[in-house]
């Protein structure tokens, strides 16, 4: 993205039907200090992580530059399935709901089935499964989406 350069890369973003990225590695400071006003010119929506060790005040500043949903990083560990959180984890997603912010929260890192869902939108607006879904499509084929889902939200 720096080397293509932020203002062209935002414009090829738009002209191709992308309207949020995540991107990791950029702080929420120099987002807003030197590229915020690039994104709204192309409608891109910067979407930010926050994770258990991120002070209040740095997601209420987050929350306050945000357009789209804050991503909330379930735990300071990888990606990837686990059937349940823990109490520190339940007490993260309770301090965060707690902020009341106006942007909607999403929790990924860990949602792998119907129990870790439950638990994460229990709090938040709502849940990302990437892991599990990848490895169930891998191992059961796109036709068996459907009964996937049916898992995790019934």
């Amino acid at each position: 993205m720096m080397q293509y350069g932020v203002e062209n890369f935002c414009k090829k973003c738009a002209e191709i039907g992308i309207d949020g990225l995540i991107i990791p590695d950029l702080p929420v400071d120099v987002y807003n200090d030197h590229f915020k006003t690039i994104f709204e010119k192309y409608g891109l929506i910067n979407v930010f992580l926050i994770t258990p060790q991120t002070s209040d005040e740095r997601i209420q500043f987050i929350d306050k530059i945000s357009e789209g949903f804050i991503y909330m990083v379930s735990s300071a560990s990888v990606t990837g399935s686990q059937n349940a959180f823990g109490k520190s984890q339940d007490d993260y997603f309770k301090r965060i709901a707690d902020l009341n912010l106006k942007s909607p929260q999403i929790i990924g890192f860990g949602i792998s089935n119907a129990e870790t869902f439950k638990q994460a939108t229990k709090y938040a607006k709502g849940a990302i499964i990437g892991s599990a879904f990848v490895k169930y499509l891998e191992e059961n084929g796109i036709a068996s989406i459907n009964k996937f889902v049916s898992g995790i939200i019934d």
